[in-house]
C-alpha cells in the first residue's frame, strides 16, 4: 500500500507540523524519511509520534501491529542525502523565506528529476521558493493544518509554473491521507489565512485597547458565533511568532491595515510569550 502511488516521502523539519505530516504519510502506507538538524528535535519527534500512535492503539483506532508497522515506516535522520530517494519532499520548517529557499535549493540538488518539492508554508509565495530550483513545474504548496493527523484540510497552492500533473499527483496524495484538498492560486495567505488573520488580529486589537477581556472575547465568539475555539485561544494555539510572520507576509503583499500585526503582538513575541508552546500567551498553560 502506498499513498496514491507515492511510496517514498521526505519531510524536512521534525517539529509539530513536520512530525504530523510524517505520521499521516506513514499511516497511508508511505515510507517516510524525516530530516532535522537538531538531535533533540528528532528525539522529541520520535516521542511525539510514538505517543500519538500509542493513543490510537489504546483507543481502538488501529491494531498494535499496524501501529508498530507505522512507526517502522518512518526513518528519523540528520543526514540530508538520505532524502534522495523521495518521490515527494515536503518542507515544514520556520516561516522564513530565505531559509526555506535554501532548503529548496538543497532538495533540488539531491532529489531525482521527477520528484516533487512542496512547502507547508502558510503565507510565503510558492513562486519565490520555486525560483531556487531547476524544476518550477514540480514545485507546489501543500499547506496542512494543525494537528495534522486530525485536521482534514490541505490547501494545494498552485504557482505560476506548477504543472497540471504535479497538482494531480499531490491531490491524489492528499486524498490518500484522508484529507480534503482545496486548490488556490499562489498569493500570500492562500484561502484560510487570507480570511482568518484579519479576524484574529481584530480580536488582538480589541484586547489591546481594553475593549473586553480575553475570556469574554473568546466566550462571545464561541457562544455567539458557534466557533469551537475563541480567537485568542486560537492565536495561542497557532503561536504568536508564527502568526506574526504570516501577518508580515500578508501585509507586504497587500498593504492592507487588517493584516498588520498590532504592536502588542510584537512585544509579546519579544517577551517570549508565544502561546501554548512557551507556556504563556494571552493565557497561561501548565
Amino acid at each position: 500500500m502506498t499513498a496514491a502511488g507515492i511510496g517514498n516521502v521526505a519531510v524536512v523539519g521534525a517539529g509539530f507540523m513536520g512530525s504530523g505530516i510524517a505520521e499521516s504519510a506513514a499511516r497511508a502506507g508511505a515510507h517516510v524519511v524525516l530530516y532535522e538538524m537538531d538531535q533533540g528535535a528528532l528525539e522529541r519527534s520520535q516521542k511525539r509520534i510514538s505517543t500519538s500512535v500509542a493513543r490510537a492503539v489504546e483507543g481502538g483506532k488501529m491494531s498494535r501491529e499496524d501501529g508498530d508497522a507505522l512507526i517502522g515506516r518512518i526513518e528519523w535522520t540528520r543526514e540530508f542525502h538520505k532524502l534522495s530517494g523521495a518521490q515527494l519532499a515536503i518542507e515544514a520548517i520556520v516561516e522564513d523565506e530565505r531559509v526555506k529557499a535554501e532548503v529548496f535549493e538543497r532538495l533540488d540538488g539531491v532529489l531525482g528529476p521527477e520528484a516533487i518539492i512542496a512547502s507547508n508554508t502558510s503565507s510565503i509565495p510558492i513562486a519565490q521558493l520555486a525560483a531556487a530550483t531547476s524544476r518550477p513545474d514540480r514545485v507546489v504548496g501543500l499547506h496542512f493544518f494543525s494537528p495534522v493527523p486530525v485536521m482534514k484540510l490541505v490547501e494545494i497552492v498552485i504557482a505560476l509554473d506548477t504543472s497540471d500533473e504535479t497538482v494531480a499527483r499531490v491531490a491524489a496524495f492528499a486524498e490518500a491521507l484522508g484529507k480534503t484538498a482545496v486548490r488556490t492560486k499562489d498569493r500570500s495567505g492562500f484561502v484560510v489565512n487570507f480570511l482568518l488573520v484579519p479576524y484574529l488580529m481584530a480580536a488582538v486589537r480589541m484586547y489591546e485597547e481594553g475593549f473586553a477581556s480575553a475570556e469574554d472575547i473568546d466566550a462571545a465568539m464561541k457562544l455567539g458565533a458557534g466557533h469551537p475555539m475563541g480567537p485568542l485561544t486560537l492565536v495561542d494555539f497557532i503561536g504568536l511568532d508564527v502568526l506574526y510572520a504570516v501577518c508580515d507576509s500578508l501585509y507586504e503583499e497587500f498593504k492592507r491595515d487588517e493584516y498588520a500585526p498590532p504592536p502588542l503582538m510584537k512585544r509579546m513575541v519579544a517577551a517570549g510569550r508565544l502561546g501554548r508552546k512557551s507556556g504563556r500567551g494571552f493565557y497561561e498553560y501548565q
